[in-house]
């Protein structure tokens, strides 16, 4: 690098071509790739399965999290390498797609890519290994339809429901409730769902966490749940057969678009603007009162004036809700939000049954809930626990837990966990590998040991010996050709998963199986790394 300088004394910098390159080609822009990939397998790896580990994560404003759920852990690290970026993107694709599953997938591409390193040690091309785990993959998603299990189950008999979202909180922190957290899951996806048409609708699922009690204080409400308070405390604490009125203009005299300047300049100009305010205050209650409302719910402030008022006239209000919180008030009322109090009218009023303030503990903490509403399938959960990581926690195991009763709705097929799904999928791929000829059978072979990997790290987390285990498993599905094996995590007795009631939802597992397979695909094609900025 040299510098020169112009005739009007202007600096400019030469550089020799290629200079501001830095660049990583062939082999050993592949094996830094799958470095960078298996380096965060491996944080996710001893999180997977039951007896997981969690992880402590410590953002630059030294707020803490607890998690071992694989898509949270990813999204808040902070990770520079392209190749690692590409595996946070799989894991928030299984979570955005699927809700479950999320360290599963990762742990799967990592062990895929060890594979393919070792293979490109032989000497095979990145292509051939691209292709075999291609048909491998083919074979293993046929494999898991073949073994799947149709689960029946109706609004009555929601047991199989039930132990699916167990399955799913196992691995949580709040697995010693995991039977009541699974009820209130199950109960809140079905009081949204349209079986018939096999849909349902998430946003009228809400969470709302308040730090304090315990887990098991946690419950479902039907209706909707806002972490407010009356505007007023001697303002009724509970209200029946509620007329609503949802209000986005604010409690207060209306201000000029321009600036303005207004010089008071006697007691009667004083008393004369006093008396104007009082009269836009007391025309904004009347046409309340007029609507027949009982109940004010405002998005803006209002100021002591306007909350004296309303008490005055018995109006009870609640102030300062949120734009997503009053659109699902709405539609759970059936009422229409009012932009000013010139439209408001009966018409436009929302119905529920009851309207309660409740106190949580010593603490003078209150939460609203609005029951019975005219739409009745609304649900909110609130979550309860000893501190405010917990709480963060519990909810989101709660919302896996949802998202694996709605992929069950959507389709009621399931294969069975403990890694007995994956073994199986093995044996089936290292048969099919024994048909094909040439370099491709390597991949088809490498593809089934990486399968064989979530088993073993499931043994390993659980402190027993993974190898061992693996074979002792593996050995008694090829006996008994009985696909349900897996590895007994919670030292139940039995390696049978149907069993013990360990179910996943098939199209979650062939969802890890196909992502896996396709950033494995696309980072082994990659073959040249050029970052531009970096002085050579």
């Amino acid at each position: 690098m040299s510098m020169v300088f112009d005739e009007y004394g202007r600096p400019f910098i030469i550089l020799k071509e290629q200079q501001a390159k830095a660049r990583v080609k062939g082999l050993e822009a592949q094996k830094s790739n799958i470095l960078a990939a298996k380096a965060i397998s491996s944080i996710l790896r001893t999180s997977l399965g039951p007896k997981g580990m969690d992880k402590m994560l410590v953002d630059a404003d030294g707020d803490v999290a607890i998690t071992n759920d694989g898509a949270t852990i990813l999204e808040r690290m902070e990770v520079q390498h392209q190749v690692a970026k590409l595996l946070v993107e799989l894991s928030q694709s299984q979570d955005n797609e699927i809700g479950d599953g999320t360290t599963g997938v990762v742990v799967l591409a990592g062990a895929l890519l060890s594979q393919a390193e070792k293979l490109l040690d032989r000497g095979i091309h990145p292509v051939r290994i691209a292709e075999g785990y291609e048909a491998a993959c083919e074979v293993a998603v046929k494999t898991l339809a073949d073994i799947g299990d149709v689960i029946e189950f109706t609004k009555e008999d929601t047991s199989p429901l039930i132990s699916t979202a167990e399955t799913t909180l196992n691995s949580k922190i709040i697995n010693v409730n995991r039977s009541k957290m699974a009820k209130i899951a199950v109960d809140a996806v079905l009081s949204v769902a349209d079986l018939d048409r096999k849909d349902v609708n998430f946003d009228m699922i809400k969470m709302e966490g308040k730090p304090g009690g315990r887990l098991e204080d946690t419950e479902l409400v039907s209706g909707i749940v806002l972490d407010k308070e009356m505007s007023h405390s001697q303002m009724s604490k509970e209200i029946t057969d509620v007329k609503c009125c949802l209000l986005t203009c604010p409690f207060e005299p209306p201000k000029p678009k321009t600036k303005h300047k207004l010089d008071i300049d006697s007691k009667e100009a004083y008393e004369k603007l006093y008396k104007h305010e009082q009269e836009y205050f007391t025309k904004m209650i009347q046409q309340v009162k007029d609507s027949g409302a009982n109940l004010v719910i405002c998005q803006w402030g209002f100021d002591d004036e306007a909350n004296h008022l309303l008490l005055q006239n018995k109006l009870p209000a609640i102030r300062w809700v949120g734009g997503v919180e009053l659109e699902l008030i709405a539609i759970a009322t059936g009422a229409r939000i009012i932009p000013r109090f010139s439209e408001l009218s009966e018409a436009k009023l929302g119905t529920a049954g009851k309207v309660r303030e409740i106190t949580f503990g010593t603490t003078e903490e209150k939460m609203v809930i609005i029951e019975d509403c005219k739409n009745s399938n609304a649900v909110t959960c609130i979550v309860r626990g000893g501190n405010k990581m917990i709480v963060e926690e519990a909810k989101r195991s709660l919302h896996d837990a949802m998202c694996v009763v709605r992929n069950l709705i959507k389709d009621n097929r399931v294969v069975y966990g403990g890694g007995s799904a994956e073994i199986a999928c093995s044996l089936s791929v290292s048969a099919h590998a024994d048909t094909v000829m040439g370099t491709d059978q390597y991949a088809i072979r490498a593809f089934a040991d990486a399968l064989d990997d979530i088993p073993l790290a499931l043994a390993e987390n659980c402190g027993l010996s993974p190898i061992e285990e693996l074979a002792n498993v593996k050995s008694k599905q090829l006996e008994s050709k009985n696909p349900f094996l897996g590895v007994d995590c919670t030292q139940a007795g039995t390696n049978d998963m149907k069993k013990q009631g360990v179910f996943e939802t098939l199209i979650g597992k062939q969802q890890q199986l196909l992502l896996a397979t396709q950033v494995v695909k696309m980072v082994l094609k990659i073959d040249d790394v050029i970052t531009m900025g970096n002085y050579q």
